[in-house]
């Protein structure tokens, strides 16, 4: 067991490393079946030693070599083995490969496809050090791995500046987010003198060195690191841009897993946030205001990818909330059926994309239903999987999240409705301005529109199918105890990490399902109601014109704010610098320094004259000083 984990992140790290060297004069096609072939032997890999976790077999510990060794501090490049690592592991490789494929189809005519599956390669292999990593030092490589295969993917584009813009944005924003992950790390090591996750969470050794504001203040930090990753207001802004990324980079970092490893940090941090109330509070508010925020602003969105990406930083925002509530496997629960739809939703996206040749607004669309069968019907697959519709994976998660805000806190569960309701509204916006009704497009679009190929909608079809199914790894927990179906998720990380209890009966739990699914519903009609009008784009003229449309279009003039307080100071104080400092303070400063040396110079070389009498006279000169300081 100890070599097959070992494996899992060495093989897309081979396959990044053999196209990028030896992968030039390869067809598309066996690049592409190399770099989809690495990861589906990780996913392969992963499956066997998650069936090593299925019987409650405690966390193993697996050491590779050694990486610093000193008096006081000792890291190994060491992977865990345990239930929490593990399920991550098969939702990245297996929703990595099924990327990977519809990759092949959907980057197939861009000149730098090799360069984009390397890219896509590396960072599966980031990702993998992330969540195997047995220590926040090792999870803190891969963090920043991830990071800079970001980058490199939503800039991949290079030769458009918005694009260059928005991987820096990306970049900086996590930059700073990073910042307090590091200052968190520096305070549990200061205090506990390890890093280690069997040290602090296992063994339970090193962990009471936190107490006090000392834990809550290091718990604090890492939800910093956790809010620039997993996009919590206010270090939101980056995620939407993202969106200049290639499709398939939409699918894989920012929807099944870069933005998910702050829900996984978190996790696995759960000793330190449960015993710290108030860091616990500020992961709960943050979540939910993140959740309503970005819900709001995907109302009126017109961009597809960018619905979705509002849509995603709403569904983080959901599950910080459950985190902050203590109920970690349920917010673990909704990052696995998150990672399903989503991906299957911006997949679908991109099948619209690439069959309207580029078109990106919704306005522009319609009518596609006839056009793209598969597309369609999947894309209504994750449709009603993300508005919480039973029996889709969605529901299940989604309504945990709520059954627990009933229990803990009644302004959560109120706002967590709305979000809900939200969700079901602008998903089936999006839905019936895309695929009903009559096609909005030119002639020539509307020519041109067909079917993606098989390697892009078989993707589509598994997702949608794991859409249907995979919420039934939850079963709700009264429910579910009264029908004999056990909760299994929860039960196979109970001894991962903290867990919620819930005490619900079972009438209580039925009518909160019951409730969900009629605000969905109702969600549902209103937007069909307002969006189908006689088969067109219906859009009221005080809609267009109202300042509170314009509020949310304008994403709450966030990106404005931060413009005006942050941006162009700093601006200011560079060109300052630039035009004042560095001119007429450093330059002028090196100019007055160097004028000593020659200053000197000039002096020498009057001793310098050539005479030979003068240099006998410094001669003996300088004998006699010597002679003087002896006696």
């Amino acid at each position: 067991m100890e070599k097959l984990v070992s494996l899992i992140p060495v093989f897309p790290l081979v396959g990044f490393l053999y196209i990028i060297f030896l992968g030039k004069g390869l067809s598309k096609n066996t690049i592409g079946a190399i770099g989809s072939g690495a990861i589906f032997l990780a996913f392969i890999t992963s499956i066997l030693v998650f069936t090593t976790q299925l019987h409650g077999a405690n966390p193993t510990i697996v050491k590779v070599i050694d990486w610093i060794t000193t008096p006081k501090f000792d890291i190994d490049i060491s992977f865990i083995v345990d239930p929490l690592s593990t399920i991550y592991l098969l939702f990245i490789t297996g929703v990595g490969f099924l990327i990977h494929v519809y990759s092949i189809g959907y980057m197939h005519e861009d000149e730098g496809f090799n360069r984009f599956i390397a890219y896509l390669n590396l960072f599966v292999f980031f990702m993998l050090i992330l969540v195997l990593g047995d220590s926040y030092a090792m999870m803190f490589v891969g963090w920043e791995g991830v990071g800079v295969c970001s980058f490199m993917l939503i800039g991949f584009w290079y030769k458009d500046m918005a694009n260059n813009d928005a991987a820096k944005k990306a970049f900086i924003i996590n930059r700073i987010g990073d910042l307090g992950l590091i200052l968190g790390m520096c305070m549990i090591f200061f205090h506990t003198g390890t890093l280690r996750y069997d040290d602090l969470f296992i063994s339970e050794s090193a962990a009471s060195g936190l107490h006090g504001w000392d834990l809550h203040l290091a718990a604090i930090f890492l939800f910093i690191g956790a809010m620039g990753k997993s996009a919590q207001i206010p270090l939101h802004t980056w995620l939407p841009d993202a969106m200049a990324g290639p499709t398939p980079v939409s699918a894989l970092i920012h929807a099944a897993t870069m933005v998910t490893a702050g829900i996984y940090m978190v996790a696995r941090s759960s000793a330190i946030f449960s015993a710290s109330d108030v860091a616990s509070d500020v992961v709960m508010w943050a979540g939910i205001l993140t959740a309503i925020l970005g819900a709001t602003i995907a109302l009126t969105q017109n961009d597809i990818k960018k619905v979705l990406a509002y849509s995603t930083v709403s569904q983080l925002g959901l599950m910080f909330t459950a985190l902050g509530m203590g109920a970690y496997s349920i917010a673990v629960f909704h990052v696995i059926t998150h990672a399903f739809f989503k991906a299957l939703l911006f997949l679908g996206s991109g099948s619209v994309i690439h069959a309207m040749g580029g078109e990106q607004d919704i306005r522009r669309m319609g009518g596609l239903k006839s056009h793209l069968p598969i597309t369609h019907i999947t894309f209504l697959i994750g449709t009603i999987a993300i508005s919480g519709i039973p029996p889709l994976a969605g529901f299940f998660s989604k309504d945990q999240i709520i059954a627990v805000a009933f229990e803990e806190n009644m302004i959560m569960f109120v706002l967590a409705s709305v979000v809900s309701a939200l969700t079901a509204f602008y998903m089936f916006r999006l839905y019936f301005l895309t695929f009903r009704g009559s096609f909005r497009g030119t002639h020539e679009q509307e020519h041109h529109l067909h079917e993606s190929p098989k390697v892009m909608t078989i993707p589509l079809i598994v997702l949608a199918v794991l859409s249907i199914f995979g919420g039934f790894m939850g079963f709700p927990h009264a429910v579910g105890h009264a029908m004999h179906v056990p909760h299994w998720l929860d039960h196979f990380l109970e001894n991962t990490v903290e867990m919620e209890v819930l005490d619900m009966s079972v009438g209580t739990e039925s009518i909160l399902m019951i409730l969900a699914t009629v605000i969905a519903l109702i969600s549902m009609y209103i937007a069909y109601t307002k969006y189908m009008k006689n088969g067109e784009l219906a859009l009221e003229d005080d809609e267009i014109t109202s300042s509170t449309h314009q509020t949310l279009a304008s994403k709450y003039y966030i990106d404005e704010l931060y413009e005006k307080i942050i941006r162009r100071p700093v601006d200011a104080i560079a060109q300052f610098a630039r035009n004042v400092v560095e001119p007429k303070i450093i330059d002028e400063l090196v100019k007055q320094v160097s004028l000593i040396p020659s200053g000197l110079g000039s002096v020498a070389k009057a001793a310098q004259n050539g005479k030979l009498v003068m240099y006998v006279l410094a001669m003996i000169a300088g004998l006699i000083i010597l002679l003087s300081t002896l006696i």
